[in-house]
């Protein structure tokens, strides 16, 4: 007797993110900007921020053409809570609607023990107290659609790194806003998550990296204790997880911190 087998026509996993508005913060470039071009790969519409609107507002029309998408750019620190107010009014008079919020914006400013405590809070600021304002700002139209936030968050929230007290803090924070937000739009339906890089290569850590005497040397000893491949994340890597995530595919997940580190963070690194 011939075994009945099932045969898939094709192996394409259609997302159903299509005309969805995604607003993505921090997004012009790095993580983040792999984060919005996956999305605009499946045709997703795109609210991109970023600090200086000349720059953001081009970037916006670069991805615009280059996706056929409609893609609108908003420059604004958000640090500032007006401007996190801003954001959103201006995806909602654009689009009349958010799907996704992804709080990506910030990056590690090694304000240490030794800056006193001005410069702690405001790398609070701009690590942490945007996030909480986004998610403040966009939770009645997230409400409208059943829509969902990935917050980005890193590996320092586990591991000790040293001389980098705000970013820890920071990241910790968001950590736990992203547990604590899960249960507090349970009832809304609204899933909450969170997406972890530990080593991730970007513009930024290039630059990181070529302020020592000897780039090479230091790249290959951060490389040589990531467990799987010894090699760097890519924020291709990191966007797959985000916009995975974000989608109806992954309709069942909240609450969840996902790494997306080649196992940095939680395999004996000795390995």
């Amino acid at each position: 007797m011939l075994a009945d087998f099932i045969i898939f026509e094709s192996n394409f996993m259609d997302l159903h993110l299509e005309n969805k508005v995604v607003i993505i913060t921090g997004s012009t470039q790095g993580i983040g900007e792999a984060i919005a071009r996956t999305f605009a790969e499946e045709g997703a519409q795109l609210v991109i921020t970023g600090r200086n609107q000349e720059r953001t507002t081009k970037k916006a029309a670069k991805m615009a053409n280059e996706y056929n998408l409609d893609i609108i750019g908003v420059g604004a620190d958000l640090v500032n809570p007006e401007n996190c107010k801003v954001v959103v009014q201006k995806t909602l008079d654009h689009f009349g609607k958010i799907d996704i919020l992804v709080n990506n914006a910030g990056g590690n400013d090694t304000v240490d023990l030794d800056a006193g405590p001005e410069a702690f809070m405001s790398s609070l600021k701009s690590n942490l107290v945007h996030y909480y304002t986004m998610a403040h700002y966009a939770k009645e139209a997230l409400i409208e659609t059943k829509g969902n936030i990935i917050n980005i968050g890193s590996k320092v929230a586990n591991l000790g790194q040293g001389k980098t007290s705000g970013y820890a803090a920071a990241k910790g924070g968001i950590q736990g806003l992203t547990r604590e937000w899960a249960v507090d739009l349970l009832p809304y339906e609204i899933r909450v998550n969170e997406v972890i890089p530990a080593e991730a290569w970007t513009t930024s850590y290039e630059k990181w990296i070529n302020t020592f005497p000897d780039p090479k040397a230091r790249l290959e000893k951060i490389t040589s204790k990531i467990p799987l491949g010894k090699r760097m994340t890519t924020s291709e890597e990191l966007a797959n997880m985000v916009v995975f995530v974000a989608s109806d595919r992954a309709s069942h997940i909240t609450g969840q911190h996902l790494y997306v580190d080649g196992g940095y963070t939680h395999l004996d690194r000795s390995i």
